[in-house]
């Protein structure tokens, strides 16, 4: 069987759950899923993973046991290695961001960062281009392929399995010569936006920064993330890791709420894959209102204190 390599990613010690739509794409009955976990809790690894269809963990241990997206990439490189790996697939986040085009230059393999589509039998590969105007296919040709999938574009389905965890200690040969000195917050929420399965984000009509505390609020019912437009970010009324667009985050979640945003060209095609749009603006004209499947046209002042109070009472 054809082995496949998943670079599983970990948030607060769990697996993340982009992981598992991950796993979906990539399953198939001639293939055997191999979980790539570096220096991270291996047996809750097992036993979530298992559950979607891997069926051995490689249990990657480099010696100092910090984040070094140097030495976390050969790490994996290695593991590829003794495991015969030649296809790896991990996401589009920003750990997959630092480590999936290392592994691509040391090997000298093509890359696909933001799959919405993987074909590993013919080697290609879907994603969008030009503002999201049209879907390009991209082939793949060489001794290894990568890819970068998109979070959320795959419904994870289970397919229980039983895997087996194979202890892999990796040792430098040299110095990476990269050292984390020091890890900040930049105030974007919990949650990172590409993963999220639902989305309130706000716009120039928000007037200012106090004001998100409204979506905040709203979203604190629903565990959504908050999103903005670029004007927001601009403004300095949120920082950039709340930015969804073309220049910004590309999200995938099953709903997407666009609150005081027109709906330009540049954001509409980080967030037109969403499950559902909808839109809350007092202009009937504007373009989000046209590519959304709800809108009310008002004033976000008055519909978001309803809506939260609204769900807040369903909450309880």
């Amino acid at each position: 069987m054809q082995p496949i390599g998943l670079l599983i990613e970990f948030k607060d010690g769990r697996v993340k759950e982009a992981n598992f739509g991950m796993a979906t794409a990539a399953r198939a009955d001639n293939r055997q899923l191999v979980a790539l976990v570096v220096d991270a809790p291996v047996d809750d690894a097992r036993k979530a993973l298992q559950a979607y269809g891997v069926t051995r963990i490689v249990d990657i241990r480099t010696e100092s046991g910090r984040w070094d997206p140097a030495t976390h990439a050969a790490a994996v490189m290695a593991a590829m290695r003794k495991q015969g790996i030649t296809t790896l697939i991990g996401l589009t986040t920003p750990t997959g961001r630092e480590l999936l085009p290392r592994i691509a230059a040391r090997l000298d393999a093509p890359l696909v960062m933001d799959c919405i589509d993987i074909d590993l039998e013919g080697h290609r590969a879907k994603t969008s281009q030009y503002s999201g105007k049209t879907i390009a296919t991209i082939a793949l040709s060489g001794s290894h392929c990568i890819y970068g999938l998109r979070a959320n574009v795959v419904t994870a389905l289970k397919t229980p399995a039983v895997a087996e965890v194979i202890d892999f200690a990796f040792a430098a040969e040299r110095d990476s010569g990269f050292e984390v000195v020091e890890t900040r917050s930049d105030g974007g929420g919990s949650q990172y936006l590409a993963e999220a399965d639902i989305i309130i984000s706000g716009g120039r009509g928000l007037k200012n920064a106090e004001n998100f505390k409204l979506l905040f609020d709203c979203a604190r019912h629903l565990n959504a993330a908050v999103g903005a437009s670029r004007v927001a970010v601009d403004n300095g009324w949120v920082p950039y890791a709340m930015q969804v667009g073309q220049t910004g985050v590309k999200v995938n979640p099953k709903v997407y709420m666009a609150v005081g945003i027109s709906g330009s060209i540049q954001h509409f095609a980080g967030m037109k894959t969403a499950k559902m749009i909808i839109a809350i603006n007092t202009d009937a004209n504007a373009a989000i209102m046209s590519n959304c499947d709800y809108y009310a046209v008002g004033d976000l002042f008055e519909i978001l204190p309803a809506l939260e109070k609204a769900l807040a009472t369903l909450k309880n």
